[in-house]
C-alpha cells in the first residue's frame, strides 16, 4: 500500500522559510517515480506547485509553477524515500495546506493536473503572518 506523508509545516513570518518532507512507503525510489506539490488555500481549488521525476536511468526533472520558481525549491533523498519542498521568502498568499502526491505511473506532466496522482498525504498547514 503507497503511503505519502507529509510534516515540517507551522507558523512562520512573511519573508521566513519553512522546509517541508513527504516521506513515502510503498514504494522504493530505485525506480521510477514521480512526487508532485500541491496546496489549497481557504476558499479556494488545489494546486499545483511543481514535482520531481525521477527514472531508473537517473533522470530528473524538477518542475515548478511560474508563482513559485525563485522561491520554492523540490529535492529528494533516495534512500530515505523523502521528497523536500524548501519554501523561502513566503508570503501571506502562500498560506495554504500543502499536500505531496504520487501517481500509480510514476510519469506525470507538467500540467500539475491533481487528477494525474493516484496517491496523497493527509496535508500538513502553513500560514504565513504578515
Amino acid at each position: 500500500e503507497v503511503q505519502l506523508a507529509e510534516s515540517g509545516g507551522g507558523l512562520v513570518q512573511a519573508g521566513g522559510s519553512l522546509r517541508l518532507s513527504c516521506t513515502v512507503s510503498g514504494f522504493t525510489f530505485d525506480e521510477d517515480y514521480a512526487i508532485g506539490w500541491f496546496r489549497q488555500a481557504p476558499g479556494k481549488e488545489r494546486e499545483g506547485i511543481g514535482f520531481i521525476m525521477y527514472s531508473e536511468d537517473g533522470d530528473v526533472t524538477i518542475y515548478y509553477r511560474d508563482s513559485v520558481k525563485g522561491r520554492f525549491t523540490i529535492s529528494s533523498d533516495n534512500a530515505k524515500n523523502t521528497v523536500y519542498l524548501q519554501m523561502d521568502s513566503l508570503n501571506a498568499e502562500d498560506t495554504a495546506v500543502y499536500y505531496c502526491a504520487a501517481p500509480y505511473s510514476g510519469v506525470v506532466t507538467t500540467e500539475l493536473n491533481l487528477y494525474e496522482y493516484d496517491y496523497w498525504g493527509q496535508g500538513t498547514q502553513v500560514t504565513v503572518s504578515s
